[in-house]
């Protein structure tokens, strides 16, 4: 693989829109991104991809087809697939970064399939027991972000697992992010050091104690309004909190803006009103608009596997090439284990704990 040229792995065939979106989002991107620095390998049927890519010449010059005959179905369910999952697009492309041959892949298929077989191939990172699902969520002024996990790839977790996702978080938010320090919060049903479940209280007992030591900045427990509020730069929570939150935030965005456009309908003095306003529209559009976070990797593996909405469209299929391009430019995994390594013996402390 050139050193000066990255290459991205393409699940075409993943998602519910499939390789129109897929493709479509692979124009938008070198349109917007220029040719020559990022190019893919693009795994599905390969009759349909060569009939496809007659109307998008730009990604025909700048992609390399890889025939894969089987597809895996939104609804396939996680052990039946593993076992018969070498010839699907999504494993061949997971595979094709185990290889080498790509830094990074991109999916919009099955996420409970895709982050099994990612783990099953890419394996994780030493000193980390479990990956999580992460990504910047709208947060603050500006275009300030805030980075959550888990999103929803461990429905259960121990203090330990949601240590190592603190580990992840925070070296997430400063690679990714460009936040020195972040302040990092556990995400729970009240800020007082008494409230939520044992293993919560548990784990903030030890973070506090340690406090001092730790390479981010520990701000205890967080509520769900402090994650619009931009009160905290990276929260930590379990995957069945954590994907609720994320679906909150999409659908509380896509409320907005129906409400938004609505009102305009109602009134030509709203229209008009906009018109001074478009330039405020667009900025709240930019902030809000799940298509513009699309992507989310699985933090934690030796590789970078990064999965975007099953219903992406061409632009969020877009931006996902993009995260995912920044992600490959990145020391992240190095960063993360020598983190985890720093971190090893309140891990220990923490584990002796829960015996």
């Amino acid at each position: 693989m050139s050193n000066d040229k990255k290459i991205i792995a393409i699940d075409a065939m993943g998602g519910d829109k499939g390789p129109n979106a897929v493709l479509g989002g692979m124009n938008q991107f070198l349109y917007q991104h220029g040719e020559g620095d990022i190019s893919f390998r693009l795994f599905g049927d390969e009759k349909k991809m060569r009939r496809l890519l007659a109307k998008y010449p730009r990604v025909s010059r700048n992609c390399e087809v890889i025939h894969a005959p089987n597809v895996i179905k939104p609804t396939d369910k996680v052990m039946d697939v593993l076992r018969h999952a070498q010839d699907t697009s999504m494993y061949m492309a997971i595979k094709d970064v185990r290889e080498g041959k790509s830094t990074a892949v991109i999916s919009a298929g099955n996420t409970g399939i895709l982050m099994s077989l990612s783990k099953l191939a890419l394996k994780t990172i030493d000193g980390i027991s479990r990956p999580a699902i992460t990504t910047m969520l709208p947060s603050g002024a500006g275009d300030s972000r805030v980075v959550v996990l888990d999103l929803g790839a461990n429905v259960h977790c121990d203090e330990a697992i949601l240590f190592d996702f603190a580990v992840l978080g925070s070296v997430y938010a400063e690679v990714v992010g460009h936040m020195p320090k972040p302040k990092l919060g556990i995400l729970n049903i009240g800020s007082e050091e008494t409230k939520g479940n044992e293993t919560l209280v548990h784990l903030n007992k030890i973070l506090s104690a340690h406090k001092d030591e730790l390479p981010y900045d520990y701000i205890g427990f967080v509520e769900g309004n402090d994650i619009s509020a931009g009160r905290v730069q990276v929260v930590v929570t379990d995957g069945f909190t954590g994907n609720i939150v994320l679906k909150t935030v999409e659908g509380t965005a896509k409320l907005i803006k129906r409400v938004v456009v609505e009102n305009f309908k109602k009134s030509i003095l709203a229209i008009i009103g906009a018109f001074f306003l478009v330039h405020v529209f667009k900025r709240l559009k930019h902030k809000i608009d799940p298509r513009s976070y699309a992507g989310a990797t699985f933090l934690g593996l030796r590789g970078f596997a990064v999965k975007t909405h099953g219903n992406s469209d061409a632009l969020a299929f877009a931006n996902s090439i993009h995260y995912t391009a920044g992600l490959s430019t990145t020391n992240l995994n190095g960063l993360i284990e020598e983190r985890a390594r720093s971190l090893a013996q309140i891990r220990e402390e923490i584990k002796k704990q829960d015996l």
